[in-house]
Protein backbone atom coordinates (compact mmCIF):
# COMPACT_ATOMS: atom_id res chain seq x y z
CA UNK A 1 0.00 0.00 0.00
CA UNK A 2 1.36 3.40 -0.99
CA UNK A 3 1.36 6.39 1.33
CA UNK A 4 0.10 9.46 -0.52
CA UNK A 5 0.41 12.99 0.85
CA UNK A 6 -1.72 15.75 -0.65
CA UNK A 7 -1.43 19.39 0.36
CA UNK A 8 -4.51 21.60 0.29
CA UNK A 9 -6.72 18.54 0.40
CA UNK A 10 -9.86 19.89 2.03
CA UNK A 11 -11.51 21.28 -1.10
CA UNK A 12 -11.42 21.62 -4.87
CA UNK A 13 -8.74 19.79 -6.80
CA UNK A 14 -7.01 18.66 -3.60
CA UNK A 15 -10.14 17.01 -2.25
CA UNK A 16 -10.70 15.35 -5.64
CA UNK A 17 -7.19 13.93 -5.44
CA UNK A 18 -7.88 12.64 -1.92
CA UNK A 19 -10.97 10.87 -3.22
CA UNK A 20 -9.21 9.45 -6.28
CA UNK A 21 -6.25 7.99 -4.37
CA UNK A 22 -8.49 6.69 -1.59
CA UNK A 23 -10.60 4.84 -4.15
CA UNK A 24 -7.42 3.10 -5.31
CA UNK A 25 -6.83 1.77 -1.80
CA UNK A 26 -3.85 3.99 -0.97
CA UNK A 27 -3.19 5.32 2.50
CA UNK A 28 -3.96 9.01 2.04
CA UNK A 29 -2.89 11.86 4.29
CA UNK A 30 -3.86 15.40 3.43
CA UNK A 31 -2.87 18.78 4.80
CA UNK A 32 -5.20 21.73 5.17
CA UNK A 33 -4.73 25.25 6.48
CA UNK A 34 -7.85 26.29 8.40
CA UNK A 35 -11.14 24.89 7.07
CA UNK A 36 -11.76 22.32 9.80
CA UNK A 37 -15.31 21.52 8.73
CA UNK A 38 -14.32 20.82 5.12
CA UNK A 39 -11.35 18.72 6.23
CA UNK A 40 -13.51 16.64 8.58
CA UNK A 41 -16.04 16.08 5.80
CA UNK A 42 -13.42 14.87 3.32
CA UNK A 43 -11.83 12.67 5.98
CA UNK A 44 -15.19 11.14 6.93
CA UNK A 45 -16.04 10.52 3.28
CA UNK A 46 -12.74 8.93 2.27
CA UNK A 47 -11.09 7.62 5.43
CA UNK A 48 -8.07 9.81 4.71
CA UNK A 49 -6.15 11.37 7.58
CA UNK A 50 -6.43 15.15 7.84
CA UNK A 51 -3.61 17.21 9.38
CA UNK A 52 -3.75 20.95 9.87
CA UNK A 53 -0.61 22.58 8.47
CA UNK A 54 -0.01 25.93 6.82
CA UNK A 55 2.57 25.14 4.13
CA UNK A 56 3.66 28.78 4.04
CA UNK A 57 4.98 28.39 7.62
CA UNK A 58 8.41 26.69 7.63
CA UNK A 59 8.20 25.68 11.29
CA UNK A 60 4.72 24.16 10.88
CA UNK A 61 5.90 22.15 7.90
CA UNK A 62 8.97 20.93 9.75
CA UNK A 63 6.90 19.80 12.75
CA UNK A 64 4.35 18.06 10.56
CA UNK A 65 6.82 16.21 8.39
CA UNK A 66 8.85 15.03 11.37
CA UNK A 67 5.82 12.98 12.44
CA UNK A 68 4.89 11.59 9.01
CA UNK A 69 5.71 8.12 7.70
CA UNK A 70 7.79 7.81 4.50
CA UNK A 71 5.75 9.18 1.59
CA UNK A 72 5.53 7.38 -1.75
CA UNK A 73 3.54 10.03 -3.63
CA UNK A 74 3.49 13.76 -2.88
CA UNK A 75 0.92 16.03 -4.53
CA UNK A 76 1.82 19.70 -4.05
CA UNK A 77 -1.62 21.21 -4.52
CA UNK A 78 -1.96 23.85 -1.78
CA UNK A 79 -2.41 27.29 -3.27
CA UNK A 80 -4.18 30.63 -3.10
CA UNK A 81 -5.27 33.08 -5.76
CA UNK A 82 -6.15 36.75 -5.92
CA UNK A 83 -6.75 39.41 -8.53
CA UNK A 84 -4.96 42.75 -8.65
CA UNK A 85 -3.37 45.15 -11.06
CA UNK A 86 0.39 44.72 -10.87
CA UNK A 87 0.88 48.33 -9.81
CA UNK A 88 -1.46 47.76 -6.86
CA UNK A 89 0.31 44.68 -5.52
CA UNK A 90 1.93 45.14 -2.13
CA UNK A 91 5.01 43.41 -0.76
CA UNK A 92 2.69 41.39 1.48
CA UNK A 93 0.53 40.33 -1.49
CA UNK A 94 3.59 39.15 -3.38
CA UNK A 95 5.18 37.37 -0.41
CA UNK A 96 1.98 35.60 0.61
CA UNK A 97 1.47 34.26 -2.90
CA UNK A 98 5.06 33.07 -3.27
CA UNK A 99 5.32 31.57 0.21
CA UNK A 100 2.13 29.54 -0.25
CA UNK A 101 2.07 28.53 -3.91
CA UNK A 102 5.79 28.08 -4.50
CA UNK A 103 7.40 28.05 -1.07
CA UNK A 104 4.93 25.45 0.17
CA UNK A 105 5.88 23.06 -2.61
CA UNK A 106 9.57 23.69 -1.88
CA UNK A 107 9.18 22.90 1.83
CA UNK A 108 6.99 19.82 1.38
CA UNK A 109 9.23 18.41 -1.33
CA UNK A 110 12.26 18.84 0.90
CA UNK A 111 10.33 17.02 3.60
CA UNK A 112 9.73 13.86 1.54
CA UNK A 113 12.86 13.71 -0.61
CA UNK A 114 15.39 12.20 1.85
CA UNK A 115 13.30 9.04 2.35
CA UNK A 116 12.51 8.82 -1.37
CA UNK A 117 16.18 9.08 -2.27
CA UNK A 118 17.18 6.45 0.29
CA UNK A 119 14.55 4.06 -1.06
CA UNK A 120 15.31 4.92 -4.72
CA UNK A 121 11.65 5.45 -5.53
CA UNK A 122 9.02 8.14 -5.30
CA UNK A 123 6.64 10.34 -7.24
CA UNK A 124 6.08 14.09 -6.89
CA UNK A 125 3.28 15.89 -8.72
CA UNK A 126 3.05 19.68 -8.66
CA UNK A 127 -0.27 21.37 -9.40
CA UNK A 128 0.42 24.48 -11.44
CA UNK A 129 -2.00 26.29 -13.77
CA UNK A 130 -2.28 27.10 -17.44
CA UNK A 131 -1.72 30.71 -16.33
CA UNK A 132 1.76 29.61 -15.30
CA UNK A 133 2.28 28.68 -18.95
CA UNK A 134 0.79 31.73 -20.68
CA UNK A 135 0.28 34.36 -17.95
CA UNK A 136 -2.91 36.13 -16.89
CA UNK A 137 -3.52 39.87 -16.65
CA UNK A 138 -4.32 41.03 -13.12
CA UNK A 139 -2.78 37.80 -11.82
CA UNK A 140 0.93 38.48 -12.30
CA UNK A 141 1.87 37.22 -8.84
CA UNK A 142 -0.24 34.07 -9.25
CA UNK A 143 1.08 33.41 -12.76
CA UNK A 144 4.65 33.91 -11.58
CA UNK A 145 4.31 31.45 -8.70
CA UNK A 146 2.66 28.85 -10.94
CA UNK A 147 5.36 29.32 -13.59
CA UNK A 148 7.90 28.75 -10.84
CA UNK A 149 6.33 25.37 -10.11
CA UNK A 150 6.82 24.41 -13.75
CA UNK A 151 10.49 25.37 -13.58
CA UNK A 152 10.89 23.51 -10.31
CA UNK A 153 9.31 20.42 -11.85
CA UNK A 154 11.66 20.34 -14.82
CA UNK A 155 14.84 21.05 -12.86
CA UNK A 156 14.09 18.68 -10.00
CA UNK A 157 13.15 15.89 -12.40
CA UNK A 158 16.66 16.06 -13.85
CA UNK A 159 18.25 16.15 -10.40
CA UNK A 160 16.41 13.24 -8.77
CA UNK A 161 15.72 11.06 -11.81
CA UNK A 162 18.92 9.03 -11.21
CA UNK A 163 17.48 8.20 -7.76
CA UNK A 164 14.39 6.67 -9.33
CA UNK A 165 12.11 9.60 -8.44
CA UNK A 166 9.69 11.04 -10.96
CA UNK A 167 8.56 14.68 -10.85
CA UNK A 168 5.72 15.90 -13.04
CA UNK A 169 3.32 18.82 -13.22
CA UNK A 170 -0.37 19.24 -13.93
CA UNK A 171 -1.38 22.69 -15.20
CA UNK A 172 -5.19 22.79 -15.23
CA UNK A 173 -7.30 25.20 -17.21
CA UNK A 174 -10.46 26.75 -15.82
CA UNK A 175 -11.85 24.29 -13.27
CA UNK A 176 -15.15 24.51 -11.41
CA UNK A 177 -13.80 25.14 -7.90
CA UNK A 178 -14.29 27.62 -5.05
CA UNK A 179 -11.11 29.36 -6.19
CA UNK A 180 -12.79 30.36 -9.45
CA UNK A 181 -16.03 31.29 -7.71
CA UNK A 182 -14.58 34.79 -7.30
CA UNK A 183 -14.98 35.31 -11.03
CA UNK A 184 -18.20 36.91 -12.20
CA UNK A 185 -20.78 34.88 -14.09
CA UNK A 186 -19.96 36.90 -17.22
CA UNK A 187 -16.24 36.18 -16.89
CA UNK A 188 -16.86 32.46 -16.39
CA UNK A 189 -19.20 32.39 -19.39
CA UNK A 190 -16.57 34.16 -21.50
CA UNK A 191 -13.94 31.60 -20.50
CA UNK A 192 -16.31 28.76 -21.34
CA UNK A 193 -17.03 30.33 -24.71
CA UNK A 194 -13.29 30.66 -25.42
CA UNK A 195 -12.71 27.00 -24.54
CA UNK A 196 -13.05 24.72 -27.58
CA UNK A 197 -14.83 22.09 -25.50
CA UNK A 198 -17.26 24.77 -24.33
CA UNK A 199 -17.14 24.14 -20.59
CA UNK A 200 -15.06 24.28 -17.44
CA UNK A 201 -13.25 21.20 -16.21
CA UNK A 202 -14.14 19.38 -13.02
CA UNK A 203 -11.93 18.64 -10.01
CA UNK A 204 -12.57 14.92 -10.52
CA UNK A 205 -11.09 15.11 -14.02
CA UNK A 206 -7.90 16.62 -12.62
CA UNK A 207 -7.82 14.01 -9.86
CA UNK A 208 -7.82 11.26 -12.47
CA UNK A 209 -4.89 12.88 -14.31
CA UNK A 210 -2.94 13.06 -11.05
CA UNK A 211 -3.56 9.42 -10.13
CA UNK A 212 -2.56 8.37 -13.62
CA UNK A 213 0.74 10.26 -13.34
CA UNK A 214 1.39 8.44 -10.07
CA UNK A 215 0.66 5.04 -11.62
CA UNK A 216 2.91 2.50 -13.30
CA UNK A 217 1.28 3.43 -16.61
CA UNK A 218 3.18 6.73 -16.41
CA UNK A 219 6.47 5.14 -15.30
CA UNK A 220 8.42 6.76 -18.16
CA UNK A 221 7.03 10.25 -17.54
CA UNK A 222 9.16 12.76 -15.67
CA UNK A 223 9.72 16.50 -16.01
CA UNK A 224 6.51 16.81 -17.99
CA UNK A 225 3.72 19.38 -17.84
CA UNK A 226 0.26 18.06 -18.64
CA UNK A 227 -2.40 20.74 -19.13
CA UNK A 228 -6.02 19.56 -19.07
CA UNK A 229 -7.62 22.80 -20.24
CA UNK A 230 -10.31 21.91 -22.78
CA UNK A 231 -8.19 23.35 -25.58
CA UNK A 232 -8.15 26.90 -24.16
CA UNK A 233 -4.40 26.93 -24.71
CA UNK A 234 -2.79 24.66 -27.26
Amino acid sequence: MRTVLITGGSRGIGAACVRAFSELGDRVIFLYRENHAAARAVSAETGAEAIQCDVSDPEAVQRTFAALPPVDVLVNNAGISSFSLFQDLTEDDWSRMMETNLGGAFRCTKGVLPAMISRKTGCIINISSMWGQVGAACEVHYSTAKAGLIGMTKALAKEVGPSGIRVNCVAPGVISTEMNAALSADDLKALEDETPLGRMGTPAEIGRVVTWLASDDAAFFTGQVISPNGGLII
